[in-house]
């Protein structure tokens, strides 16, 4: 199983890359566990200088933006 973390305080853009990562999850065929990470000592420690992060099997794949569907789909096949 793949574990998806996406880091950030809870914003709208937070949300929507929760969203799109269930997106991708689901064009990549790979069952992902889906985690929100709000708690912003955890969110530096992960090294996201901006965001929301995004980290699929603890590698930070994305920082401060929102990805295409399609992007985080060949990520998650690349993780699994």
């Amino acid at each position: 199983m793949i574990i998806i973390k996406v880091l950030g305080p809870g914003c709208s853009n937070c949300k929507k890359l929760e969203e799109v990562s269930r997106t991708a999850a689901g064009l990549a065929q790979v069952e992902a566990e889906i985690i929100k990470v709000t708690d912003m000592q955890e969110i530096i420690a992960a090294g996201v200088i901006k965001t929301p992060g995004l980290m699929i099997n603890g590698k930070l794949l994305s920082s401060g933006r929102i990805p295409a569907p399609a992007t985080i789909a060949d990520w998650i096949s690349e993780a699994a």
